[in-house]
């Protein structure tokens, strides 16, 4: 069942991910905020088609106006998509309204939003969600107070489907999930309690869907307590995060004059997140030091940067490489580090025979001594704490990440299934071969002849009845598998013997 499902996972991953993030996120705001206005003219929500279009109009003017100046004193390249994205929620924060003294209002929760990305971001990174942070600078300060009007029953299902596909595409749906049980768990219960205390009528089913669909709960779990740049890199911190904001949004409190809204509650959780990745959510400037192929189609870049990175085998950056005309997918992409920890960073990446990305060509124009940026390490694709045999499934470029695990712990008892189109396109076959790794090349040109020696060969396709017979012992051994999703979606199924089954999707790219 596992294997099934991380299959139909990574089938959905295969095509959410010819749109990048910031895209994703824009489209699936602008198409939630057409809903509302649609809605709206019903009178079935507080906003009305004016206000709402007079609200946006002023947010995008005031977030855009500190991103062009802010972007101008660092001398980085202005990002349309994240002002707006920012501006988009803001508008499903605060009280959409035409009167100037309101519109004024919104224009500082923006302008304060905005600047919160060039004042409050060490190392180059968000240290507060932009957005929570724009409106609890109003509402802390009693200018204004924030609505959360999005957390009403005629917009439910349009948050729910469209922050859905957010988040898969950002494989942040676990936590998502746990931060909107927790606060619908502790939303309920301070219902319940405060039901019996006054003697309200209201029933149990009743209050649990108040608790769910008529409040900010869904909104802020799919849309902002997983923006990446403010969640710490490891899943157990994000969990740790998770829970706490979910406690606090779904049991709103005051202390003296401090009032735990919503937006407060998600920036305690980024305080935690920062406080518990204090080490390694640092971004980094890195420095192109060499290129070379080690495949036809596989190139290979040496990043050095001037101060330590720390990361465990397994773990990626996420690469920033700003350029004119971005296509769908943006300006950054995820690669697995092949280095052992210590080392300059390396990464690798396919070059297409056709038509590629405006990041791939823009990687691919970088010559010695250009600088790029990081946003910082992520992932929990590491090998397990245990001692357990493995099984590591590389489905092409996926083997990256496996390089630097079996390099990093050679005593590894550790069967790498390394799947290739052909046996020309085996990359760091050199630097596996002094892993001690048991090696199974499968490949349609595969033999005793075309592999290195000491490694096996496998020719035909790999299938849930072939597999247990090449590895041997696979229901022994934790299977962990890499590469595009589509490759993955098609081996993850033969796994299920295993004793557990982990994937790293490259989507994107």
């Amino acid at each position: 069942m596992r294997a099934l499902l991380a299959s139909v996972r990574t089938r959905i991953l295969a095509v959410l991910g010819a749109v990048g993030m910031y895209r994703l996120v824009l489209f699936a705001l602008m198409l939630l905020a057409g809903i509302a206005f649609a809605v709206s003219f019903t009178g079935r929500i507080v906003a009305t088609p004016a206000s709402l279009a007079l609200s946006a109009l002023v947010l995008l003017v005031s977030v855009g106006v500190v991103d062009v100046i802010g972007h101008a004193i660092i001398r980085r390249p202005l990002r349309l998509e994240s002002g707006a994205i920012t501006a988009l929620i803001l508008l499903f924060v605060l009280f959409p309204t035409t009167d100037p003294a309101g519109l004024a209002v919104l224009a500082l929760a923006g302008g304060a939003a905005s600047a919160s990305k060039f004042v409050l971001a060490p190392w180059g990174r968000h240290l507060l969600n932009p957005a929570a942070f724009g409106a609890a600078v109003v509402t802390v300060s009693g200018l204004g107070s924030s609505m959360w009007w999005i957390g009403t029953p005629q917009l439910a299902i349009a948050v729910l489907v469209l922050g859905l596909v957010v988040v898969w595409r950002a494989e942040k749906l676990r936590i998502a999930l746990l931060f909107m049980a927790v606060a619908i768990v502790v939303g309920a219960t301070r219902g319940l309690i405060t039901a019996a205390q006054f003697g309200l009528s209201q029933t149990p089913g009743q209050i649990i869907w108040t608790a769910v669909a008529s409040s900010p709960v869904l909104f802020a779990g799919l849309f902002m307590i997983t923006e990446p740049l403010t969640l710490p890199p490891r899943r157990r911190d994000q969990i740790i995060v998770a829970v706490v904001a979910g406690a606090l949004a779904g049991w709103p409190f005051a202390l003296g004059p401090f009032v735990m809204f919503p937006e407060v509650a998600i920036l305690v959780g980024n305080l935690l997140a920062f406080a518990l990745a204090f080490r390694v959510r640092r971004g980094a400037r890195l420095t192109l030091a060499a290129r070379r192929r080690v495949t036809p189609s596989i190139e290979e870049l040496v990043l050095h940067a001037t101060a330590p990175v720390s990361f465990a085998p397994g773990q990626y950056v996420e690469l920033e490489v700003p350029h004119r005309r971005s296509d769908a997918r943006g300006t950054r992409r995820e690669f697995s580090i092949v280095s052992r920890p210590g080392e300059d960073i390396r990464i690798a990446y396919r070059v297409p025979d056709g038509r590629q990305s405006s990041f791939k060509t823009a990687l691919g124009a970088l010559r010695e001594g250009a600088r790029v940026s990081t946003t910082g390490v992520h992932g929990d694709f590491t090998l397990p704490a245990d001692d357990a045999p493995v099984l590591l499934v590389a489905a092409g470029i996926g083997v990256t990440p496996f390089v630097s695990q079996l390099r990093s712990e050679p005593a590894r008892d550790a069967v790498l299934l390394y799947v290739v189109s052909s046996v020309t396109e085996l990359a760091y076959a050199d630097e596996l071969a002094t892993t001690g790794a048991r090696v199974i090349v499968v490949a349609r040109d595969a033999s005793p002849e075309t592999v290195p020696a000491g490694w096996e060969a496998v020719t035909e396709r790999l299938t849930a009845a072939s597999l247990p017979s090449v590895v041997g012992d696979l229901s022994a051994r934790h299977a962990m598998i890499s590469g595009p999703p589509r490759l993955i979606a098609e081996l993850a199924p033969a796994l299920s013997d295993a004793r557990s089954v982990r994937t790293d999707a490259f989507a994107g790219y």
